[in-house]
């Protein structure tokens, strides 16, 4: 039955989506995210088309005094984009990507993934830094930071945020920029989906590729530390060129030798921010390291390697729990911890990792942006992935359990809200991942969303 001509008193109208309420047919896979864990209904899903569908589902939230949740790409870890019992509102069906080559400026719908803005940007040999996936949604991606091959010499995606149009909780659609509503797209820039629901995004975009230097040697756990103490090493001299993480697995497949199935592996994944024949002799010292077990390095467009991670991840296959800590350092006893920690993983298929930061990450002030502090030099990251609810437990801990005792090495208890866990941390992380510029958030919450409708995310309070 086609949900658009059931009648309702309260049926939301005049919408050119669809509007599914339980019951009705495509419910349980309109509310299916990419986490299978998540399970939650809503009163009402509306698939928005256009940005008039979307203030009329929020007028609708107003009008009913219920709470939204936002789906762009449904990829956040907690499900942020899924609510029980309130307005989902689901952008899924606006996806358009335009590119100005001339201003170097990409419009974007904000239920696009990120593959949309690559392909869309790649025509003109452009890009923004986008995420690891290419299946991420480029709104939850980017409101809480943004981490991507391109940070050394572009920053986080939030840095190439030049201005957004937001629909508040009013109903109003309003102009995020430097020029209009300034404020708002301060927080925008890290502070997640707390203020409204971003309809299209304005992104600044650079000369990359079509090629671009991956380098991709892997080591075995049990051969030791040294190579990702020599990553560390050249990082640090060069992290203003590479963009790179040290990510821990279990080796399987034709890729491996058969005689490395099941042991735990470490891929040292690093993307050159320039020319790729620079970047292939910049990181060749990583490829001739003792004991490599195979290595995937190569040149690549910029479309491929954006793309390459995706088999690990595909969606609502598996069951998900993530957690990230900034490191202010990263120390032979941390790169300790973290191999020991690859060695208990309960679920072969689970992932952790080290992540570098410097060049154009680090050179943004603390109070420029929402996201905050940008001293952290790492950080870490425990990706519990499995596919057996029988096995919750276990692989939630150990992502907990690694967190955890990763805290002495952290960076004034910051946490990248992008991998939240299942937001039980709450209200404690959100203040501390936010420091000095958390007062200033709770200020712009309250401008424009003073009800808290907006509260499916690491979430951030209105005053009373």
């Amino acid at each position: 039955m086609d949900s658009l001509h059931l009648n309702h008193e309260d049926d939301i109208h005049g919408i050119a989506g669809k509007v599914i309420r339980p019951g009705h047919q495509g419910y349980d896979s309109a509310r299916a995210v990419w986490n299978a864990m998540i399970d939650r209904r809503p009163g009402v899903i509306v698939q928005c088309q256009n940005t008039e569908d979307v203030i009329s589902a929020v007028n609708h939230a107003r009008a009913k005094d219920l709470p939204i949740s936002i789906r762009g790409g449904g990829h956040n870890v907690a499900g942020h984009a899924v609510c029980d019992d309130g307005v989902m509102i689901d952008l899924s069906g606006m996806r358009s990507v335009t590119v100005d080559p001339e201003k170097r400026i990409a419009l974007v719908d904000g239920g696009a993934l990120w593959r949309d803005v690559d392909v869309a940007s790649q025509a003109h040999g452009l890009a923004t830094p986008g995420g690891l996936i290419s299946d991420t949604g480029v709104a939850g991606l980017t409101l809480s930071g943004g981490i991507g091959w391109l940070r050394a010499k572009h920053g986080l995606s939030i840095d190439n945020l030049v201005a957004a149009n937001v629909v508040t909780a009013d109903g109003s659609l309003v102009r995020a920029s430097a020029e209009e509503n300034s404020d708002l797209l301060w927080a925008l820039k890290g502070g997640g989906g707390n203020f409204g629901v971003v309809t299209q995004f304005e992104f600044a975009l650079h000369p990359i590729g079509p090629e671009v230097m991956f380098a991709a040697p892997v080591y075995a756990v049990d051969d030791g530390p040294a190579p990702i103490r020599a990553w560390r090493d050249l990082m640090k001299k060069h992290g203003d060129l590479v963009g790179s993480l040290c990510e821990f697995s279990t080796a399987g497949g034709e890729d491996f030798p058969q005689e490395m199935w099941g042991k735990k592996v470490y891929t040292l994944a690093c993307v050159y921010n320039g020319d790729a024949a620079d970047g292939e002799t910049l990181l060749q010292p990583l490829r001739e390291l003792d004991n490599i077990v195979v290595d995937f390095s190569g040149r690549m467009t910029y479309c491929d390697l954006q793309q390459i991670f995706d088999t690990l991840m595909p969606a609502g296959e598996f069951r998900c729990y993530w957690k990230a800590r900034y490191l202010s350092d990263l120390s032979d006893e941390m790169i300790d911890l973290a191999m020991n920690n690859a060695l208990t993983a309960p679920s072969d298929a689970s992932i952790s990792s080290l992540w570098n930061f410097g060049g154009a990450t680090t050179n943004v002030a603390a109070n420029a942006t929402a996201f905050g502090d940008r001293s952290m030099g790492w950080m870490y990251s425990l990706d519990s992935v499995w596919s057996d609810p029988k096995d919750d437990a276990s692989n939630i801990a150990w992502s907990r359990d690694g967190w955890d005792a990763a805290a002495p090495f952290g960076h004034k208890g910051r946490a990248y809200l992008n991998f939240p866990g299942h937001g039980e941390d709450g209200d404690a992380l959100t203040r501390a991942s936010f420091g000095e510029n958390f007062a200033r958030l709770v200020e712009i919450k309250t401008k424009y969303d003073p009800q808290n409708r907006f509260c499916f995310n690491q979430n951030i309070r209105p005053q009373s």
